[in-house]
């Protein structure tokens, strides 16, 4: 039964819905019955009047500004039936403003959150390594009880002193670095100077076997004054005789050049840092054996072990100019150990930057004025030697007495001139 008006559409009888095939209305014009929402049993309907477009009374179509998507609120559904897309908006992205659309990724403050974690860790990785590593130096050296020294100069000097001592070594590590067994006060197998300037590094070694005066100096563990004799005696003989104070105050009383810090090595701690680095590559120019550092070398650019580049280092008998010729090798593996270690494979990779570092501070010992900037800035001239900014060279030699070197005076007292002043050095060594 039709219970709608009649006679709104002028056709007879007014039947204007529900007329079938018939109908004198296009099928795309009709608008589909309005469902009305129940609020459900036990709430009373509140409705609002029908608007004229819905009205029974009123037109019976919809206008078209309303037959697209509208969906009013009043509890009526206008029944148009919404086009897919999973509530996917524009675009068909799944983000967008839309019903059950994502919300858009905030990729700004993500990355703005990374940025700032990496930085945190990155601060606390570093303030963690340098109280670590702060805690680890030996600062061991007192060089307060130096007497009478020479006016500072322009730059930094830093006596870098490698020993024969066998501290934390097995026996069985002895034997693999033919080092025998122990010495009576220990001694010094390479002493080297750096000076660190405006001008560049320059590397001096001083032979073990130099010719120096024993000057007055202050005992570092009796405290007692002994007078100057006028003794002569062989530079590394100084350590054994009352370690590293009376070597500071013999080479600054004989050079007449300040030192400002002093960093020592010992034989398992200079062994153990080239392992940590996993080797350190070296051209040999020449082959050679020698029994008692137990070097044998074939020529040609190679990988040297921890125990091989000990023994590349204290080799003397094999040269005919013998410790001349060992402190330029010295100098040569110093420059490649620094050059290699600070390469960003070594900084950047902490299995390997932690056990280098390890390595180095178990054995080292440093005065106690030494601050790990300090050594940072040793260890970065020490690789501009060989960078191309930097010299290294040997003590200027004279000739020999009794056995000893003896430095070249003249050149001796320009040479520290240069160095005080941070002037190019143009002196030549042996």
């Amino acid at each position: 039964m039709n219970e709608w008006p009649q006679g709104r559409s002028g056709e007879p009888g007014g039947n204007r819905y529900g007329s079938g095939s018939g109908s004198a209305e296009p099928e795309g014009a009709r608008a589909m019955p309005h469902v009305r929402r129940d609020a459900g049993p036990g709430h009373p309907r509140n409705e609002p009047p029908l608007p004229p477009s819905l009205s029974p009374r009123g037109r019976a179509s919809v206008p078209p500004q309303q037959s697209q998507g509208q969906h009013d609120y009043d509890g009526y559904n206008t029944g148009q039936v919404y086009g897919g897309g999973g509530g996917r908006g524009r675009g068909g992205d799944g983000y967008g403003d839309g019903p059950g659309a994502r919300p858009r990724p905030r990729w700004g403050r993500r990355i703005k959150w990374t940025l700032i974690t990496v930085v945190v860790v990155v601060l606390v990785a570093s303030v963690g390594t340098y109280f670590w590593a702060d805690g680890k130096l030996r600062r061991e050296v007192d060089l307060s009880k130096v007497i009478d020294r020479p006016a500072t100069g322009d730059g930094t000097n830093y006596l870098i002193v490698g020993t024969d001592s066998r501290e934390g070594m097995t026996d069985e590590m002895k034997q693999k670095l033919h080092t025998g067994g122990p010495t009576d006060g220990g001694r010094t197998d390479s002493m080297l100077i750096l000076h660190d300037g405006s001008n560049g590094p320059t590397l001096i070694s001083l032979p073990r076997d130099s010719n120096v005066e024993i000057p007055s100096y202050v005992g570092s563990t009796s405290g007692k004054k002994f007078p100057a004799t006028g003794r002569h005696t062989k530079l590394n003989a100084t350590y054994a005789e009352d370690g590293p104070s009376l070597l500071v105050r013999t080479i600054e009383y004989n050079t007449h050049l300040h030192i400002d810090h002093y960093v020592e090595i010992g034989f398992a701690g200079f062994a153990n840092i080239v392992d940590a680095l996993g080797g350190v590559e070296m051209d040999i120019p020449q082959a050679f054996k020698d029994k008692d550092s137990g070097a044998d070398f074939k020529a040609g650019t190679q990988t040297l072990t921890g125990a091989q580049a000990l023994a590349f280092v204290r080799t003397r008998h094999a040269f005919a100019s013998q410790d001349l010729q060992r402190t330029k090798n010295q100098q040569k593996f110093l420059a490649a150990v620094a050059k290699q270690a600070a390469t960003p494979g070594t900084l950047l990779n902490p299995f390997t930057f932690y056990p280098t570092l390890g390595a180095g501070l178990d054995t080292l010992k440093v005065d106690k004025d030494m601050s790990l900037w300090d050594l940072g800035q040793m260890f970065f001239a020490m690789k501009g030697v060989t960078g191309g900014d930097g010299k290294s060279m040997n003590m200027p030699i004279s000739g020999s007495v009794g056995g000893n070197l003896v430095w070249d005076q003249a050149k001796l007292k320009q040479l520290v001139q240069q160095l005080n002043n941070d002037e190019p050095v143009t002196v030549t060594g042996n």
